[in-house]
C-alpha cells in the first residue's frame, strides 16, 4: 500500500518542483529580460538551432523583433551595441572570462591562447606570441614576399584553369606559412584535410554531453587529420626556424619556461586551422560578391581595378578604395559572425541598463552587429563607399566604433592584421589585371553555412572565371 501511494505521489513531487524552478527562472534577473517566454524556461531550443546550424539566424531574428538586448536561455543573454561589446569584452582590458565553448578548440589535449579560458592565464601567454602579429612584424619584406608568392601561384592557377579543357581547378585560398597548396601535391592535401568536414554537431555532442564522450566517438569518429598532424609535429622541430616567425618565439618560450609537451604544436595547429576557416572563407565570399553580375558589383570591381591598376607602386595599405572593399567584406561577410560566449564575473554586471547575475553567458555576435540599420543603412547591400563618408565624419567615426570583425580588447583576434595584409595582397593581385565573373557552371550555393563558430559557403564551391585585361 506504502509503494503504491509513494508511486501516485511521484509524478506530483516532479510537478511542483517543475512548478518551483520555472517561477524561480521567470522571476529572476534573467527571466525578466526581452525574449521569447520560453527561453526563461529552457535552452532546449537553442541548443536544437545550434544542431541544425541556425544559431547565428535565430539569434539575429530575435535581435529584429526584441531590440539589442535578447534573452536566449535561463542563463544566457545576447546583446547588440557597442557599450555591450566594451563592458563585456574590453572591461579591464580582457573583459569577462571566457566559458568552457572555448575548450572544444584545444588541440593534442593541450590550452592554446584562443582556448585558454581565465584571462589572467591568456595575458600571460598574449605576452609572449603578440610581437609576431604585430603590424610592424607583418610588414617586414620577408613576410610580404612571402604572401606575394602565393598570391601569384593563386593567380596563375586561376588563369590556367579558365584556359584549360577541364575550365576549373580546386584553389586554395589560403594557405600555412611554408607550404604551396596550389603547386606542391602533398601541401594541397593537407589543405583538403583541414577543409572540407562538418564537425558541428559532433563538437556541439561533446560540450554538452561530455559524459557520452565514448559514445558519440564510436557513433560518429573523429575526423583524423594526419597529415595537419605530421606537419605541426614536423615544424615544431625545426632546429633553426625564421627569426621573425611565430615557431622562434614558441621554441624560445618553450625553453624558458614549463610549457606543456605538446604546447608548440599545439599553438601551430590552432593559428593553422584558424586561418584555413577564416581568411580564405572570407576572401571566398568577398571575391564572390564582387563578381556577381548585377551592376553595382561590376561597377565596384572596375573602380577597384582602377584605383590598383593606376597605382602599382603604391604600398597596399595605403589604397583607400581597396580599403573599403575589405571593410565592406569583413563587415558582411565576417570571418567568425557567430557569439563570442562569456562569463559575468562573480557578483554580476550592469550591461545595457540591466543586471545581469554572476555566471550568465553573455555574448555579441558580429553578424547582427554589422546589420544594425542605425549604423549601416542598407546594411544587406554591400557599399565599399560607406567607408570612405567624408561628408558625415561623425557617422564614419560610429561605423569604426561597430565593426566587430575582429573582436576587440585583449582577446581579439592575434593575427588580424595578417589577414588584412593577405587580404589585399592577393585582391590586388587579382584585380589590377583582371575581371571576374560568375562561371556559367556555377551551382553551388554560396550562403553563409554555420560551424562550431565560424561560416562558410554552405556548398563549399565558388567557380569564377577569370579574364585577363589590357
Amino acid at each position: 500500500m506504502l509503494i503504491a501511494t509513494s508511486v501516485w505521489i511521484l509524478p506530483y513531487l516532479i510537478l511542483v518542483v517543475g512548478l518551483v524552478q520555472a517561477v524561480s527562472r521567470l522571476r529572476s534577473p534573467v527571466g525578466k529580460l526581452p525574449g521569447p517566454k520560453y527561453t526563461a524556461l529552457t535552452s532546449l531550443i537553442l541548443k536544437y538551432k545550434e544542431f541544425t546550424h541556425e544559431r547565428r539566424l535565430y539569434i539575429h531574428k530575435l535581435h529584429q523583433r526584441y531590440g539589442p538586448v535578447v534573452r536566449l536561455a535561463p542563463n544566457e543573454v545576447s546583446f547588440a551595441t557597442v557599450d555591450a561589446i566594451r563592458e563585456i569584452y574590453m572591461s579591464g582590458g580582457s573583459g569577462y572570462d571566457k566559458t568552457p565553448f572555448y575548450s572544444l578548440f584545444t588541440q593534442f589535449k593541450t590550452r592554446t591562447l584562443f582556448s585558454t579560458l581565465p584571462r589572467g592565464d591568456h595575458s600571460y601567454m598574449k605576452r609572449y606570441l603578440a610581437d609576431r602579429y604585430a603590424n610592424t612584424n607583418i610588414l617586414k619584406p620577408e613576410i610580404l614576399d612571402g604572401i606575394l608568392d602565393h598570391a601569384r601561384d593563386f593567380l596563375n592557377r586561376c588563369m590556367q584553369a579558365c584556359s584549360s579543357a577541364q575550365g576549373y581547378a580546386d584553389i586554395y585560398l589560403f594557405h600555412p606559412y611554408g607550404t604551396h597548396a596550389n603547386k606542391v601535391e602533398k601541401d594541397y592535401r593537407l589543405m583538403k584535410e583541414l577543409s572540407y568536414h562538418d564537425s558541428l554537431k559532433s563538437n556541439l555532442a561533446l560540450y554538452y554531453m561530455p559524459w557520452a564522450t565514448d559514445i558519440i566517438h564510436y557513433l560518429n569518429p573523429p575526423k583524423p587529420a594526419p597529415l595537419s598532424n605530421e606537419y605541426v609535429l614536423k615544424t615544431s622541430e625545426n632546429p633553426s626556424p625564421s627569426p621573425f616567425s611565430l615557431l622562434s618565439k614558441l621554441q624560445a618560450q618553450a625553453k624558458a619556461t614549463n610549457m606543456p609537451q605538446y604546447g608548440v604544436p599545439a599553438e601551430c595547429k590552432d593559428h593553422l586551422a584558424a586561418g584555413v576557416d577564416t581568411t580564405g572563407d572570407a576572401l571566398c565570399f568577398l571575391m564572390h560578391q564582387l563578381s556577381l553580375p548585377d551592376h553595382e558589383s561590376q561597377r565596384i570591381q572596375a573602380t577597384l581595378h582602377k584605383e590598383l591598376a593606376g597605382n602599382p607602386t603604391t604600398s597596399f595599405d595605403q589604397l583607400p578604395y581597396l580599403d573599403a572593399v575589405v571593410k565592406e567584406g569583413l563587415r558582411c561577410f565576417p570571418p567568425i559572425p557567430m557569439s563570442f560566449p562569456r562569463f559575468v564575473p562573480q557578483g554580476g554586471s550592469a550591461i545595457e541598463g540591466y543586471f545581469i547575475p554572476g555566471g550568465t553567458i553573455v555574448s555579441c555576435q558580429p553578424y547582427t552587429i554589422h546589420k544594425d540599420p542605425n549604423v549601416f543603412p542598407r546594411p544587406l547591400e554591400f557599399q565599399p563607399e560607406r567607408w570612405l563618408d567624408k561628408e558625415d565624419a561623425q557617422a564614419l567615426v560610429e561605423r569604426h566604433r561597430w565593426f566587430f570583425a575582429f573582436g576587440v580588447g585583449g582577446r581579439g583576434c592575434l593575427g588580424k592584421h595578417l589577414a588584412i595584409a593577405e587580404m589585399k595582397i592577393l585582391l590586388r593581385q587579382v584585380y589590377s589585371q583582371c575581371r571576374t565573373t560568375i562561371s556559367s557552371k556555377m551551382d553551388s550555393d554560396m550562403e553563409m553555412e554555420d560551424q562550431i563558430i565560424a561560416s562558410r559557403p554552405k556548398g563549399q564551391c565558388c567557380k569564377l572565371v577569370f579574364e585577363k585585361l589590357p
